[in-house]
Parts: C-alpha cells; sequence; structure tokens
C-alpha cells in the first residue's frame, strides 16, 4: 500500500499498539472467550502489517488462515467445553507460572538484546530483484486463483458450506 510516509509510521504505531495490548489481554484475561477474541483481533493486526508491506497474498492467507479457521476452531472448542466460570477458589500463582514468567522474562531480555546488536544497515533492497519476484509471485498468486475457481471449485464450496453447518451446531450446542 503506497501511504505517505508520515501516515504509513502512524498506521504503523497504532497497530503495534493495538498487537501489544491485544496480545496481553490474550494472557492477561481469564475468560477464555475474551482472550479467543483478543487473539482474532491480535491476527487481524498481523494481517494488515503485511497489507502495509505490499504482501497481499499473505495478508489474505493470514485472515483466513489463522483468523477464519484457527481462531473459529478455538472458539468453537470453547463452546463446546460449556464450562462454568472459572472459580475465584484457585491459585492463581503457581510454581510453574513463576517459572514460566522467569524464562519469559529472560527470552525477552535475549531478544532485546540481539536485535540492538544487530546491524540493520547491511540489508541491502535492490528494486530489480523486487520486481522479478513481485512478477513471479503475481503469477502464483494467479494459478491459485485459476485452480480455485476452475479445479477446486466444488470442493471449495463444500467447505465453505461445512463450516457453516458447524457454526450454527456449535451456537445450537452452546444455546443448551
Amino acid at each position: 500500500m503506497d501511504l505517505p510516509g508520515p501516515i504509513h509510521d502512524i498506521l504503523v504505531v497504532f497497530l503495534g499498539f493495538v498487537l501489544v495490548l491485544g496480545g496481553l489481554g490474550v494472557v492477561l484475561l481469564t475468560n477464555p472467550i475474551y482472550s479467543a477474541f483478543l487473539l482474532g483481533l491480535v491476527l487481524l493486526c498481523i494481517s494488515l502489517f503485511y497489507i502495509l508491506s505490499n504482501s497481499y497474498f499473505v495478508a489474505a492467507a493470514q485472515l483466513l488462515i489463522y483468523v477464519g479457521a484457527i481462531n473459529v476452531l478455538i472458539i468453537f472448542v470453547l463452546m463446546f467445553m460449556n464450562s462454568p466460570e472459572w472459580s475465584k477458589d484457585q491459585d492463581h500463582w503457581t510454581i510453574g507460572d513463576g517459572v514460566t514468567s522467569l524464562l519469559s522474562t529472560i527470552l525477552l531480555f535475549l531478544l532485546m538484546t540481539t536485535i540492538l546488536d544487530t546491524s540493520w544497515y547491511g540489508i541491502i533492497w535492490t528494486t530489480r530483484s523486487n520486481q522479478i519476484l513481485e512478477q513471479d509471485l503475481n503469477n502464483k498468486v494467479q494459478q491459485i486463483g485459476i485452480h480455485l475457481s476452475t479445479d477446486f471449485y466444488l470442493p471449495f464450496e463444500l467447505i465453505s458450506i461445512i463450516l457453516l453447518v458447524s457454526l450454527i451446531g456449535a451456537i445450537t450446542m452452546a444455546r443448551q
């Protein structure tokens, strides 16, 4: 997406902010339904990052596979579990939580030092190689589109119908 520099920067900062807040919400909220919806928001923000970097096919694949399939599957599982609210009597902090948070903090600092110590000026972008890669990618995307609309049209539509029926079934079972 060809946007002016300041608008692009504002969108990147905004999406990064939403991504970090959504990731924290996924981890910190105790209600699994809210966590699943925030995971969908995080995956949507990642696909918007792909759109900002002109990777439209990867953005579409991200939306279809992760938001449209994986996140919906997670929500189906949570609806089928139909568990009562989380008990307030449970210990909220265990030894495993402490070990996990310690290892995560160590990993965070290792990643931060690696990112800060890396010389990012050695990355060279050539316009000719980008044009060749873009043409190859456009040809492959067109081939995928042609196969989906001709050879694999019936399986593609059947899968969408099966997903719709399973969504209706999950909603019906969750309401009972």
